[in-house]
């Protein structure tokens, strides 16, 4: 049985966790066939965005904790070759050179925050629960802890880490958590029509955008950021990319990306 389904709707890929028996709580093979979706999302050039959802009523209860047990009985070397596995997930997610954007409903605990917070973008259902649950059963977030802290910022990082606490949709808003919230019936629609906007914009300068994003986030201004960011704008402009952008800008018609004969 597959843990993860992959559908194609026109140019948006939809990567569905699908465990809802055990609230899409991931083990290795979760991560593996999770990793590998991203994976080949990455090299298709029919995907200019990625939708991350799931099956049922929560999003994900975090590690499988059958799974969990199983790990804490092998050796400290093994350990982390698995949780390198973890790693290698979200760094996927995170440096995609597409759009991802988060659909979350219900609960969701521990990695699933680490999810979460990979993705570019995340809407929550008005009911949606979080929490950084670790170190109630004596473990910490650590493996998702780089896009914790980056997503939420560290006060608030320390806040939840630290007393593993259940927040609702307000305060994952106001942490960075979740960029928006709607009611249930709503919520597939916003995502799509968010997954539309973005898909009409150019593959390469989004690949671009995100490289660049990552780069800068934690450099202070100063030469190293100036120089960068004048190379890059100066090889954008001459690309064939570019140059097709700019050209159809200006003759006010869509540019050669877009779907044959979709309206601007």
């Amino acid at each position: 049985m597959n843990y993860v389904n992959v559908q194609q709707q026109s140019d948006i890929t939809f990567i569905t966790m699908n465990r809802p028996s055990i609230h899409n709580a991931f083990d290795d093979q979760m991560i593996e066939e999770l990793t590998g979706a991203f994976e080949t999302a990455a090299q298709d050039d029919a995907c200019r965005v990625v939708v991350l959802q799931a099956e049922g009523r929560n999003f994900s209860a975090g590690a499988d904790l059958n799974w969990m047990k199983s790990m804490a009985s092998l050796s400290r070397e093994d350990n982390e070759i698995d949780a390198l596995k973890l790693a290698g997930l979200m760094h996927c997610v995170y440096t995609l050179p597409k759009m991802v954007i988060a659909k979350v409903v219900g609960a969701s605990f521990g990695g699933a925050l680490g999810l979460i917070s990979a993705c570019d973008v995340a809407f929550a259902d008005t009911d949606a629960t979080f929490c950084l649950s670790e170190v109630k059963i004596g473990l910490v977030p650590a493996v998702i802890s780089p896009y914790v802290i980056e997503s939420m910022g560290i006060r608030n990082a320390r806040r939840f880490m630290l007393s593993a606490e259940v927040f609702d949709t307000e305060t994952a808003v106001k942490s960075g958590l979740i960029q928006g919230v709607f009611p249930t019936d709503q919520l597939d629609s916003e995502v799509v029509a968010l997954a539309n906007v973005a898909a009409k914009n150019g593959p390469r300068a989004t690949a671009q955008c995100k490289q660049l994003i990552n780069a800068i986030a934690h450099e202070r201004i100063g030469d190293k950021t100036i120089t960068h960011t004048a190379e890059l704008i100066a090889k954008i402009r001459v690309s064939e990319e570019g140059q097709e952008g700019l050209t159809s800008f200006l003759e006010k018609r869509p540019p050669a990306w877009r779907v044959k004969g979709e309206a601007n």
